[in-house]
């Protein structure tokens, strides 16, 4: 039998039709479009994933969210299945523009819930780092009271300055967040995979000499000096955290390293001593730098 190339490609033909009501979120057109292809094709793969990308476009407009749980209940749903369902039908690339504004829209209902330590995934702020709209998500965390002491806001701000700002502008921020959890500092950085970083954080690991998990990150920041001095003009610019050893730590490298600048090295043998008794390991890895 010769291949009828209009006939075999008619289903091509109105999947496509869905796909481009979908592109112009037209959900109307997209449902329409749907109801032709189920229509004629009733055992197409696509049906159910389009099905719920046009159900999702029905949601723009939608109430605010009551509550956490309401909120809990839509963004596991968008995880879950939605997401899957728009990387299945526009592939990885364009279903992850396609998805940002059903983000947008979740932040949006969500802007009034207040945020909650024991649910920090149900804020608006993070939805807005998942749309892409860093200063929607900037407004966010800056609602929140004293964000800059909690590890999770403290987290999104980083990424946010990171992500509208450069790795410069985020170094302060980042050292902020190394210190209050370590943590959630190692699961940034894998999510940002910034090149330049991740080869400090690779040169880290191999070389410090500490307690060998992902306390250790807490060092980092000071670490970090050891190996590119550079950086001591936009770390002193962390603020005052919660006086950690690491926190002293870098400190007390920033203050080393401007004595050094300065000639002044009648002045660095008491500094030397204390950065020795403070961390064995900080201290081989500064010694190894002279």
């Amino acid at each position: 039998m010769q291949l009828d190339i209009f006939a075999d490609s008619h289903d091509v033909m109105l999947r496509n039709d869905v796909l481009d009501a979908l592109h112009r979120r037209c959900a109307v057109d997209a449902r329409l479009a749907w109801q032709r292809l189920v229509a004629e094709y009733p055992d197409d793969d696509s049906r159910a994933a389009l099905a719920m990308l046009i159900d999702e476009l029905d949601l723009v407009g939608a109430s605010p969210f009551v509550d956490h749980g309401a909120l809990e209940t839509a963004r596991r749903r968008l995880e879950e299945q939605v997401e899957p369902a728009a990387r299945q039908s526009f592939g990885d690339a364009a279903g992850r523009t396609w998805i940002a504004s059903c983000w947008r829209t979740l932040a949006q209902r969500a802007a009034a819930l207040p945020y909650r330590a024991d649910a920090s995934s149900n804020h608006a702020a993070p939805l807005w780092l998942r749309a892409g709209d860093w200063a929607a998500g900037r407004e966010a965390i800056e609602r929140i009271e004293s964000w800059r002491r909690i590890p999770a806001p403290l987290g999104w701000m980083a990424e946010v300055r990171y992500r509208a700002e450069g790795l410069e502008a985020a170094w302060p921020l980042l050292a902020e967040l190394a210190w209050v959890s370590p943590a959630r500092f190692a699961r940034l950085l894998a999510h940002l995979a910034d090149g330049p970083l991740d080869a400090l954080h690779r040169k880290f690991d191999a070389n410090f000499d500490g307690a060998g998990d992902d306390t250790d990150l807490a060092w980092f920041p000071a670490w970090v000096l050891t190996e590119k001095a550079s950086l001591a003009t936009l770390l002193r610019t962390a603020q005052s955290s919660l006086q950690t050893a690491p926190e002293r730590g870098m400190r007390l490298l920033l203050q080393i390293l401007s004595l050094e600048r300065e000639g002044r090295q009648h002045e660095l043998v008491e500094p030397r001593k204390t950065l020795r008794d403070l961390h064995a390991g900080l201290y081989a890895a500064y010694m190894k730098a002279r």
